[in-house]
């Protein structure tokens, strides 16, 4: 009897500690969670890795100061001091914030190969829960070369407090 009680102790450790991690969201949550949390378009484009029409995105002409955060886990992700405009329908950024010269080990991106439309692009997703945010290309204004154009959708952004 005493394995028993010792047993289940474990297990609702083991429950308990799960719940508490979920509540952090160092788990991943199901889809029909990731439903609930975002709005159909929300969730088209950063769990399904879709695209917001060009030219409708809440942020592509947003000049305010501030931080770009994920929509699922709000997770820092760019800066508005490296935003600028692309002209090709979707918020652009030259880096991702956190990026020192070329290394972006400390920042909140991921970058995958993305074979979906027949030629070979690279994805842009968030380093902590996984939305699709958009793609980078290398057309973008120096000294990085680099324009990451990201769906406004897959995006919170948070003023600059004065």
């Amino acid at each position: 009897e005493s394995r028993l009680v010792a047993w289940h102790s474990g297990l609702k450790h083991g429950v308990n500690k799960l719940e508490h991690m979920r509540g952090r969201h160092e788990l991943p949550l199901t889809k029909s969670e990731w439903q609930k949390k975002l709005t159909p378009e929300q969730f088209y484009v950063t769990r399904e890795k879709g695209t917001e029409p060009p030219f409708s995105g809440v942020y592509l002409n947003n000049k305010e100061s501030g931080m770009y955060h994920c929509v699922c886990c709000d997770s820092p992700l760019f800066s508005s001091e490296k935003k600028y405009c692309s002209g090709t329908g979707w918020p652009a950024f030259s880096e991702a914030h956190g990026t020192s010269g070329s290394d972006e080990r400390d920042t909140g991106i991921l970058r995958r190969v993305d074979t979906s439309l027949g030629l070979t692009r690279t994805e842009v997703v968030c380093k902590q829960c996984e939305a699709h945010l958009g793609h980078v290309f290398p057309d973008g204004p120096g000294p990085s070369g680099q324009r990451f154009c990201i769906n406004s959708v897959a995006l919170k952004f948070k003023p600059r407090k004065h």
